[in-house]
């Protein structure tokens, strides 16, 4: 279990209090959102190992938290030595938050139809940084480690329950889609909530 699910705890409030007040307000949810999610980040005493574990062959993708009403969603992306995704959109705001290792991140976008699509220069993210996805803002993408060699981790927040979102897979040669829902790749959540033993030390 981890060290300081207080941490995490604060952050779960702090977002939900946000959500409720401007969770349909996009750039209000980016910019206090993001400042939420990067003092989170700055801190790495609080992720509990299970949610920490890379696969030999694949990203893994561990939920942390969703919001009752699904307004968000909290998930570690866990990337094994040189893994990343494919191009892929979200549909949803997002806030990806650099905890542990590197990313690199291009940005796509549609150019005409049946012809390549459009591509950025590459972005590292380091830790401490936090990057925003959305169809506003740019919603297309490819994430891979920046590491060959060991794992990274960063922390998403998606302004839904992100692994049951329908979302689209691209062809970057064609612009072609297919659409796609991740998933997670536990079907268990860590427990932050078992505040027992402070409540014992208490007593």
């Amino acid at each position: 279990m981890s060290t300081n699910a207080q941490r995490f705890r604060h952050f779960i409030a702090e977002m939900t209090r946000l959500v409720e007040k401007s969770g349909n307000d996009e750039k209000t949810m980016h910019e206090s959102g993001g400042k939420l999610l990067a003092d989170l980040i700055s801190h790495d005493d609080w992720l509990p190992a299970e949610a920490a574990q890379p696969h030999p062959q694949y990203y893994q993708q561990f939920l942390l938290y969703c919001d009752p009403l699904e307004r968000f969603s909290v998930v570690s992306f866990v990337w094994g030595p040189g893994q990343k995704t494919p191009v892929h959109d979200h549909t949803v705001w997002g806030l990806v938050g650099m905890m542990r290792g590197a990313e690199l991140a291009r940005r796509f976008s549609h150019t005409a139809p049946g012809r390549p699509m459009a591509v950025s220069e590459t972005e590292r993210l380091l830790p401490g940084q936090v990057d925003r996805v959305s169809p506003t803002v740019g919603d297309i993408h490819e994430v891979s480690n920046a590491f060959t060699d060991k794992p990274s981790i960063s922390i998403h927040v998606y302004g839904a329950n992100i692994g049951a979102v329908k979302r689209h897979v691209f062809d970057p040669a064609t612009g072609a889609d297919k659409p796609f829902v991740s998933g997670y790749s536990s079907p268990l959540i860590p427990n932050f909530w078992d505040r027992s033993a402070e409540v014992r030390a208490s007593l």
